[in-house]
């Protein structure tokens, strides 16, 4: 909400471009076509948000540059952002393909609009630099949470120092926040990024999402699922092919993904309950873990 409110007042525009499937909070002009709890919930995406507030709300749909660049060029002249998360989270993982990001960036500097990366989930947890580090695209806002705090109340945006300016005190965009500079959870933040310092923390991280991966990959095409991942993020989708959008998301069967939480909470595994989430590996999941998760999920559509 800050970070945009912020993109608007800079470019002095009105108009956002977000992406179907991608949440970014609750938000009154970010709800259209929302992932995460609305979408679990089977939810209109904005009901009792005032008409005017969702018009200057673009939605296109994740992974497609070509109905990006239609909108930024039919809106361009009053887009203010085009914000998205770089790695989906909130329908589950979807990778961006390859050059999407790179064309948003580009579209983004062709129309004067800024570039708002939600790294809510994928900060810190694809690499240390986040998603714009792995994938070597560099936006004008991102957008933090919790993880930016050790996982206590938290959240934080940052950016261009131009932009930053205007933000008050120093300029005269308003933000505030009860929790701003909370001393605990800045102090477990701190904690946090420091032991983020050592290399060794992703080289891990990656070879234990890996093994999960591999693990799972090998039961997935049984009976109609499909694993994706990026870095310490991955999810088993209930279908039998590749998901590049919240359309395909929609199509899985989200009773059966029901079912497999079910299943595996009952042998004392919890994941995420919901198929428009993301399972996340930590380094306190070591590879006992791992692999009893992937001989449950064999048990389940051994069954199934």
């Amino acid at each position: 909400m800050s970070a945009l409110r912020l993109a608007r007042a800079f470019t002095a525009r009105d108009r956002v471009i977000k992406f179907a499937g991608c949440y970014h909070g609750h938000a009154d002009a970010l709800l259209a076509s929302a992932g995460s709890g609305v979408a679990t919930l089977g939810l209109p995406s904005s009901p009792g948000v005032p008409t005017a507030t969702t018009a200057h709300t673009i939605v296109c749909p994740y992974n497609d540059l070509d109905a990006a660049a239609a909108a930024v060029a039919q809106y361009g002249e009053g887009l203010a952002a085009v914000i998205v998360e770089p790695v989906a989270g909130n329908m589950g993982v979807v990778p961006p393909e390859p050059g999407f990001l790179e064309g948003l960036r580009t579209v983004c500097d062709a129309s004067g609009a800024l570039l708002v990366f939600d790294e809510v989930i994928s900060g810190f947890r694809v690499a240390r630099g986040g998603a714009q580090e792995r994938y070597d695209v560099t936006p004008d806002l991102t957008i933090l949470g919790k993880i930016v705090g050790g996982g206590l109340p938290l959240a934080a945006f940052g950016g261009r120092a131009d932009v930053m300016d205007q933000l008050a005190p120093a300029g005269p965009v308003y933000q505030a926040g009860t929790l701003s500079g909370n001393p605990l959870a800045t102090a477990a933040g701190i904690s946090v990024l420091r032991r983020l310092r050592d290399p060794q923390v992703y080289d891990e991280l990656e070879r234990r999402g890996a093994r999960l991966e591999r693990g799972l990959s090998e039961h997935g095409p049984l009976e109609g699922g499909h694993v994706q991942r990026v870095g310490a993020m991955l999810t088993l989708f209930m279908t039998d092919g590749p998901i590049r959008d919240f359309e395909d998301v929609q199509r899985c069967d989200t009773e059966r993904y029901g079912a497999l939480f079910r299943h595996l909470l009952e042998r004392g595994i919890y994941v995420a309950p919901s198929q428009f989430e993301a399972m996340f590996v930590s380094l306190a999941h070591g590879d006992d873990e791992i692999d009893r998760t992937v001989e449950a999920v064999g048990d389940f559509f051994g069954r199934a």
